[in-house]
């Protein structure tokens, strides 16, 4: 039985978004990295994928070029982007050995090592600033109000806050939202957050389902039949400059935010554990990269105990 690879693909990728229960962004995210692989290879036989073929993609996909902002040099793709090609390729042949098809065993494909991550952070004045930054006594100020608080008081990923439906119960200070992989997670609603989003809500006069929508110029929501539902681009728009015209030189995205929002937790006592639970991380290793922001209470406490009995 011969079997062609760009028709097991396809099989994979609904095998990821039926039996697997990925979201429809990893599904598109695994198609693109795995036709960009066959694209590159030009095989057809699962049992012509070898190491040195994979090899080969690797070093190719080293030398591949991102296109970089204007007035800036081009740059090679990063470890943890082109990890995310073997992480889908490895998926891909997981996935052939469970049909029993002959290829490339997963085993062999080895990530890249990567360097530490560093955190792209704002200080909690800047965050302020950028809270305070909406102009309330309009539409489009009363949205960004409600979103930037919502934000922050729930370190929600920008695609669910993009998500959340109009009908929450702001008599309750906590709601449930759906996050990676399909995981139902419970977050806080701060009193701030409570009160922006009433006072966004109480001026809205249209009927769509999203609590963020889009507006036009002129102060007029985007009413279409469709639904008028914020996008994560249009919000990181948003936010950017907002940071922009407060004077913030950093590149503020929403994920920043979130990044605030964690280290907040943490500066102020909590555990790991629970700041893990809070941003709806599988890995408690994921969350491990919010410690390096508490080195400063760590050095006040190495200043104020060490050596003191002398």
């Amino acid at each position: 039985m011969s079997h062609n690879l760009l028709t097991l693909k396809t099989e994979f990728l609904q095998y990821v978004e039926i039996e697997k229960g990925r979201s429809l962004n990893t599904v598109r995210n695994y198609d693109q990295y795995l036709t960009r692989f066959l694209n590159y290879t030009k095989l057809k036989d699962p049992k012509a994928i070898t190491d040195n073929v994979v090899r080969d993609f690797r070093i190719w996909l080293n030398r591949q070029e991102t296109k970089s902002e204007k007035g800036k040099a081009n740059t090679t793709l990063k470890k943890r982007t082109q990890n995310y090609y073997l992480i889908a390729l490895r998926a891909f042949l997981k996935y052939l050995a469970r049909q029993n098809i002959t290829s490339l065993s997963p085993d062999r494909i080895e990530l890249a090592k990567t360097p530490e991550r560093s955190l792209d952070l704002i200080t909690i004045d800047e965050l302020e600033t950028i809270l305070k930054a909406p102009d309330t006594s309009t539409l489009r100020g009363l949205r960004d109000k409600a979103m930037f608080e919502m934000f922050f008081s729930t370190g929600l990923r920008v695609s669910e806050l993009c998500a959340l439906p109009r009908d929450i119960n702001l008599k309750l200070d906590e709601m449930s939202v759906r996050g990676k992989g399909e995981k139902v997670r419970v977050v806080f609603i701060s009193d701030n957050a409570r009160e922006a989003v009433k006072k966004w809500l109480d001026k809205r006069d249209d009927m769509d389902d999203a609590l963020f929508v889009q507006i036009k110029e002129g102060e007029k929501l985007a009413k279409s039949k469709d639904s008028m539902r914020i996008s994560s681009r249009s919000v990181e728009r948003i936010i950017k400059q907002y940071a922009i015209n407060s004077g913030i030189s950093k590149k503020v995205t929403p994920h920043v935010i979130r990044h605030s929002f964690a280290t907040d937790l943490l500066r102020n006592g909590a555990d790991l554990r629970s700041v893990q639970m809070l941003l709806g991380h599988a890995n408690i290793n994921t969350t491990q990269i919010y410690t390096h922001v508490t080195d400063t209470e760590l050095k006040k406490i190495h200043k104020k105990f060490h050596r003191k009995s002398e």
